[in-house]
């Protein structure tokens, strides 16, 4: 499957393979406007550029500072030491000077202190500065990589050698559906929702038929029966095959159809034709299979009483209901077990036909078949 990337912002087909084309792996099958996502590249690339300049710049003011207050921490260590000196010196001075010489190595020591906390706190804010500024580089480069990415993601190529079979434009009414409307496909131009699928390839080799069935047919199939193909596309040839599933539950498709309970069935072509386009219109002809020794009645001497199918058998003068098994059934015959080879049978319920007025004189009764 081909999907349309999950990116925000507008998706545009400007390229796209039509339905039937033969692609190899690799190739490009569908191609959309790159250019919201070129920008938001470039976007990208500028918001790294800055993210790194930032975090060269804090890096070099951090520098700078670290000089400046090393020498301002040597300038306060040289002060307070000669505080100190002069401290030592007090016997030899005036009881005033020395007073000032005490004041002098508690302001020396208070500054140095000061000084200390000042440099600690800017290293601090530095470090957390240039984790900021790494943090700013590390996301824009991860935005860098996704912008990279989702180009690449606005062209889908083909994951095997194929024909190209494009979907139904589910966005071409707006959402809204009638009885028996056909959408159509995705061709250049069409705007596409992200997440929806565009294309599939689809691998020759293994060609595959759906159909619909009625609920009647359906107990009559079964995987491996052999078919025979006739392709609308290939006229003249005969293709060869096999049922290859049968559905268990009933499709119903809710914009349209009678009502009525069909079930898909799937058809395998054994050596398909390289002409076969996927799409193409196809005859199925199913090969019945072979009930010997078969016990048969007509489809229409079938009834159905308490869930259980029977039909009505001739005793003396008038019908009675008799259950049986159906071992197989067509459009025109039954199949059955519970009957003997030339069982009288009615091909009405006894009780309708005595509920209808006779359409001539006559007794009444129900017409009759025969067990075979």
């Amino acid at each position: 499957m081909l999907v349309a990337p999950s990116v925000a912002g507008t998706l545009q087909i400007v390229r796209l393979a039509q339905t039937g084309t033969r692609v190899q792996p690799g190739e490009v099958v569908c191609e959309f406007d790159p250019s919201e996502q070129e920008y938001n590249l470039e976007q990208s690339r500028s918001e790294l550029l800055q993210a790194e300049q930032e975090g060269v710049k804090i890096k070099a003011d951090a520098a700078v500072q670290a000089a400046q207050d090393q020498v301002a921490l040597l300038a306060a260590r040289f002060a307070l030491r000669r505080a100190e000196l002069e401290v030592s010196r007090n016997e030899l001075v005036s009881a005033i000077d020395a007073q000032k010489n005490l004041l002098s190595l508690e302001e020396a020591k208070r500054r140095l202190e000061q000084l200390g906390q000042d440099v600690r706190s800017r290293q601090a804010s530095s470090v957390a500065s240039l984790a900021v500024a790494d943090e700013k580089r590390k996301r824009a480069r991860l935005g860098l990589q996704q912008a990279q990415q989702n180009i690449e993601n606005m062209t889908l190529r083909a994951p095997i050698g194929g024909l190209v079979s494009l979907k139904e434009n589910m966005d071409s009414t707006g959402g809204f559906f009638t009885t028996g409307m056909v959408l159509p496909e995705y061709r250049e131009g069409d705007l596409v929702q992200p997440g929806r699928m565009v294309a599939e390839v689809l691998a020759t080799e293994d060609m595959e038929i759906l159909a619909k069935i009625n609920e009647n047919d359906r107990a009559n199939l079964d995987p491996g029966q052999p078919v025979e193909v006739q392709v609308d596309a290939v006229p003249g040839k005969r293709f060869t095959g096999k049922i290859k599933t049968v559905a268990g539950l009933a499709a119903r498709r809710f914009w349209g159809g009678d009502g009525a309970k069909k079930f898909d069935v799937t058809f395998s072509i054994d050596r398909p034709d390289s002409a076969i386009r996927p799409g193409a219109t196809a005859q199925v002809t199913i090969a019945g299979q072979a009930v010997k020794d078969a016990l048969y009645v007509p489809r229409q001497a079938l009834f159905e009483k308490e869930g259980k199918p029977i039909v009505y058998v001739r005793e003396g003068a008038a019908f009675q209901p008799r259950e049986v098994k159906i071992v197989h059934r067509t459009e025109s015959h039954a199949v059955v077990d519970g009957l003997r080879e030339g069982t009288e049978v009615a091909l009405v319920s006894p009780e309708e036909a005595e509920k209808k007025p006779a359409a001539t004189s006559g007794p009444p009764g129900p017409a009759m078949g025969g067990a075979r």
